[in-house]
């Protein structure tokens, strides 16, 4: 069947970047884990002797490094996390009259993606927020950050975990084609070191908090120093329990399940990587394939950032050979799983070097599971 293919060009034109100020080594992070394990046997010794209660075990620098690649990861409050007897980030509530902690970081990433595509507010149609977890449920967060930039139009919140930037990015693009948006800013504001288990040898070490944005319009708007346009995009998803995060507005209704660890981010390690892997490189040959792109032609891969390992075995399978570090950069060994951000920073700290003409997949993978891959092409 001959696929149409729509005369109207749709480009990213810009992205932005917000960083925390406060970052936290593994070793940082081992030394407090450390301590926190040891006041827990402490508290629980007679437990422990009576066999009623498995005493916890020290983490490493060496097992984080090999479970992940992971070296250090952004934080919005590091005291807070650091703190054995707290292991949780403090970040104060603020009034309903004051601007909230997320909308306070897309602001930041959003002006500097305005600032790189030449864009302003009154050239926004849509603001989409897409990422893990949003701090309310209502107002949408878009719609704060919408009215905090003063753009007109709309906006809506969207969560599909760790794919919500490339989701929202293919959402953007339709909202281009259809004509019921110029231009649409996707952001992805992720305070990932709220809802993560620091307490977890398993998992502790995994997240880190970031914020980035991204501007998709129309080429024939588009004031763009650098304009990428968008070759196609597809989105996948497929039940699984692997990844998951219980919490939620009904937890008040049964108050057996409040506070019980699956509260908060937990995942089958193992499984996932057995399962996400083939299904991601499949899924990104496949719309190669379809969008008539040789995978020779493909010069980089920006994957999103959880694992150092599933990068590489991903970009391996899709070239039938390892890839370099400038096929497929890495940003987690610094940042850390940014969640739907990941991807994103890839992106925009990697692609000032690429030619015009060349080829690139934004692809982005996890709980749902879930996997979005964008194929993009330098003008």
């Amino acid at each position: 069947m001959t696929k149409s293919i729509p005369s109207q060009v749709v480009v990213v034109s810009g992205t932005g970047l917000y960083t925390p100020e406060e970052t936290i080594s593994n070793r940082e992070l081992v030394a407090s884990f450390n301590q926190y394990v040891d006041l827990f046997n402490s508290e629980n010794q007679q437990a422990i002797e009576a066999g009623e209660l498995e005493p916890l075990t020290y983490s490493s620098e060496e097992f984080i490094y090999k479970a992940s690649g992971i070296e250090s990861r952004y934080v919005m409050n590091k005291s807070g996390v650091l703190d054995p007897a707290r292991l949780h980030p403090r970040i104060a509530e603020r009034s309903d009259e004051e601007q909230s902690v997320q909308c306070e970081i897309a602001i930041a990433a959003c002006k500097e993606a305005l600032a790189q595509a030449n864009k302003s507010a009154d050239e926004i149609d849509a603001v989409i927020v897409a990422c893990s977890n949003m701090q309310r449920a209502y107002p949408a967060m878009a719609i704060e950050v919408q009215d905090a930039l003063g753009i007109k139009g709309f906006g809506f919140d969207m969560n599909v975990a760790c794919s919500s930037a490339t989701f929202g990015m293919q959402t953007a693009k339709d909202a281009v084609l259809s004509g019921s948006a110029r231009a649409v800013l996707v952001v992805n504001p992720e305070i990932c070191s709220g809802h993560l288990a620091w307490e977890d040898r398993d998992c502790h070490f995994i997240f880190g908090d970031v914020c980035t944005a991204i501007v998709v319009e129309s080429l024939e708007t588009s004031k763009s120093e650098q304009n990428w346009e968008i070759l196609g995009s597809r989105l996948q998803t497929q039940f699984s329990n692997n990844i998951r995060n219980n919490f939620g507005f009904l937890n008040r209704c049964d108050e057996t399940g409040v506070g019980a660890r699956d509260k908060l981010f937990r995942q089958n390690g193992r499984k996932v990587f057995k399962e996400v892997v083939p299904m991601v490189a499949e899924m990104i040959v496949s719309h190669l394939a379809d969008e008539s792109i040789e995978v020779n032609e493909l010069k980089r891969m920006w994957l999103h950032q959880a694992n150092l390992s599933m990068n590489l075995l991903i970009s391996k399978k899709v070239l039938g050979r390892d890839a370099s570090i400038e096929e497929a950069p890495v940003i987690l060994n610094e940042y850390a799983n940014t969640s739907s951000a990941g991807s994103v920073i890839a992106f925009h700290k990697h692609r000032q070097d690429m030619a015009v003409g060349a080829i690139g997949v934004i692809c982005s993978f996890g709980a749902g599971y879930s996997a979005g891959s964008v194929i993009v092409k330098r003008l």
